[in-house]
């Protein structure tokens, strides 16, 4: 008997073998793939799976270490820790990124910028850093809960540390987190990287960077890592010892504290920097540790400009330490001799112009030797008018002023010696006569840096060679030009400075001591020109922003030793009495009895 009642109920006769070849195609199907994913590609998933489980990335190089001439510490590295997201095992991005705001107080779109920044730069099983720099207490937090969030991961690398701050920022500088103009530079370079960026930092990177290792480790479902190993070790950086002597730089910041300005001790027969002090400074530790926007625009805006470096980056008018090089001009063309004498009434003039000299009285008759111990400027406005511009210019050129003096600091001003051609351009004018009266005693345009003067001071009684400044210990001594007079001449020079210590009425006669020969020459250099109403005040009285530059340039020896030291206070009124005590601590340390410096 029939299941169905008619026909039209009964299925296809073929219905069974059509339902069969359904089955036996979509096995086939199947094994196909099977065979796809299994045997012709079965050695790239391998890989991938091999690659999954197994990752590398980088160890980070120590920088080298940088220490004084005696090999005192003075930059190190220690552990800072960073926070990174590896994209490939985050679940959640934009929840993590909002948890890691909460974490670390950072703006929520600020780590949004830094992700979108960096990630295509950074491959997706790497740690994109999102934080540079984690306190204790963050890393606790992070690790307690990373298990809830994976694809975070605190990054452990070296970070930089100044051991005595503000005293050596100047020189040494800082580094910083890598900018995009950097990574577009240098391929050696990684996002979350800290490269030099200020002083010998930046200009010695490649020789304080060091190279990257690789290790490989194996991690879990969530990136956790389970073991590692070391495939290639980092290389640390080159360490370097400098010149500077850190107990004389400790000394110069305390006799600057409180004071803007700059002091210098050089080696005149090496070019060797002992001290390079700018005052004041800033705390180069901040910006490893990374500078709120706050912050920086607190530095940046401190009327007292602490990031400026007033040893190189700084320009002043010279005053009288330039009739030195005055003086050099008009022995070397001929224009004076020693015995030639000068009347100083107090003042000359020139057409309806009166030109004072700073002592009311005048100083009489003065020869060459009285005019640089008692700084006549009357002098000096006699021989300016006779040099003229041209030959001012030539000489302060040889004598290393208009040009930088190659030290391996970044961005050194060359100050200005101007000239005929140089004020046409400038202001579209002629140079006038009375200009050389101002030129000739360290005035008017002429502006100098303090290492500079160092540099020229140190000329007069090394031989005449103009000598790049070092800051690196045991570097040849490098010779950049001569000055140009002869030794007779240079003995003149370096005599009237002798005299100008020594002598009864020289302007230095606070930097005596016993045993040791001491030359100096003081400068005061206006800052503005003054008014009757302020020619009037005492000096206690007038406002700081108009008070004189007080300069005090020097040498010192003793037996073999041999010293030049600068200094320059800014507002300080007066050479001898605003610059003159610092450079007189200074000699007495060096030379003190229970110390064997340098």
């Amino acid at each position: 008997m029939s299941l169905y009642e008619s026909k039209k109920q009964e299925p296809p006769k073929n219905g069974l073998l059509l339902l069969q070849g359904l089955i036996l195609l979509l096995f086939c199907i199947f094994a196909l793939r099977f065979w796809y994913l299994q045997i012709h590609k079965g050695e790239y998933f391998s890989e991938q799976a091999r690659n999954n489980q197994l990752r590398q990335d980088s160890l980070y190089a120590p920088r080298g270490l940088i220490r004084d001439r005696s090999g005192k510490l003075l930059a190190v590295n220690e552990p800072a820790y960073a926070l990174g997201i590896v994209r490939e095992d985050c679940k959640d991005l934009e929840g993590t990124l909002r948890t890691v705001s909460e974490w670390t107080g950072v703006e929520l779109e600020s780590i949004r910028k830094i992700f979108k920044k960096s990630r295509r730069r950074v491959k997706p099983f790497e740690p994109l850093i999102l934080v540079p720099n984690l306190t204790f207490e963050q890393v606790a937090v992070i690790e307690a809960n990373a298990l809830h969030w994976p694809g975070l991961e605190v990054v452990v690398r070296p970070r930089r540390k100044y051991i005595q701050g503000p005293l050596l920022s100047h020189v040494l500088g800082y580094v910083a987190e890598v900018d995009e103009d950097e990574l577009e530079k240098d391929s050696g370079l990684d996002v979350g990287d800290y490269v030099g960026k200020q002083g010998l930092e930046f200009v010695l990177e490649k020789r304080f960077r060091g190279v990257k290792g690789r290790r490989q480790g194996e991690v879990d479902a969530t990136g956790r890592r389970l073991k590692e190993r070391v495939l290639t070790p980092p290389v640390a950086g080159e360490d370097i010892d400098l010149s500077i002597d850190l107990d004389l730089q400790e000394l110069g910041g305390k006799l600057l504290e409180g004071q803007s300005g700059a002091v210098l001790v050089m080696d005149p027969d090496n070019g060797q920097i002992l001290a390079f002090v700018s005052s004041p400074s800033y705390d180069n530790n901040a910006f490893t540790a990374g500078l709120s926007k706050k912050q920086w625009l607190a530095l940046r805006d401190d009327p007292r400009t602490p990031l400026q470096n007033r040893v190189i980056q700084s320009v002043y008018p010279p005053g009288s330490v330039f009739k030195m090089t005055v003086a050099g001009a008009g022995l070397h063309y001929g224009m004076i001799t020693p015995e030639d004498t000068v009347y100083c009434p107090g003042y000359t003039t020139l057409g309806k112009y009166t030109f004072r000299c700073w002592k009311k009285g005048g100083h009489g008759e003065t020869n060459l030797e009285k005019s640089l111990v008692e700084s006549c400027d009357v002098y000096y406005y006699k021989l300016g008018m006779k040099l003229g511009v041209d030959k001012l210019s030539e000489f302060a050129r040889q004598a290393g002023y208009g040009e930088v003096t190659g030290i391996a600091l970044p961005h050194e001003k060359s100050g200005l010696i101007p000239t005929r051609q140089w004020k046409k351009k400038r202001f579209g004018d002629i140079w006038h006569p009375g200009e050389n009266l101002n030129f000739s005693i360290g005035q008017g345009y002429t502006l100098v840096t303090p290492l500079q003067v160092a540099r020229s001071i140190s000329a007069i009684i090394n031989g005449g060679r103009l000598l790049r400044p070092q800051l690196i210990a045991g570097e040849p001594a490098e010779e950049q030009g001569l000055l140009p007079l002869t030794d007779a001449q240079r003995e003149i020079l370096r005599s009237a400075m002798i005299k100008t210590v020594e002598g009864d009425h020289g302007t230095a006669r606070r930097l005596r001591m016993k045993g040791v020969t001491i030359g100096g020459k003081t400068g005061t250099a206006q800052v503005v020109k003054l008014t009757d109403e302020l020619k009037k005040m005492k000096d206690e009285d007038i406002p700081y922003k108009y008070r004189d530059h007080a300069w005090m340039a020097s040498f010192a020896e003793k037996g073999a030793k041999r010293y030049v030291v600068v200094c320059m206070v800014e507002h300080g009124l007066h050479g001898g009495s605003g610059a003159g005590p610092v450079v007189k601590a200074i000699y007495d340390y060096i030379f003190s009895e229970h110390k064997d410096k340098p």
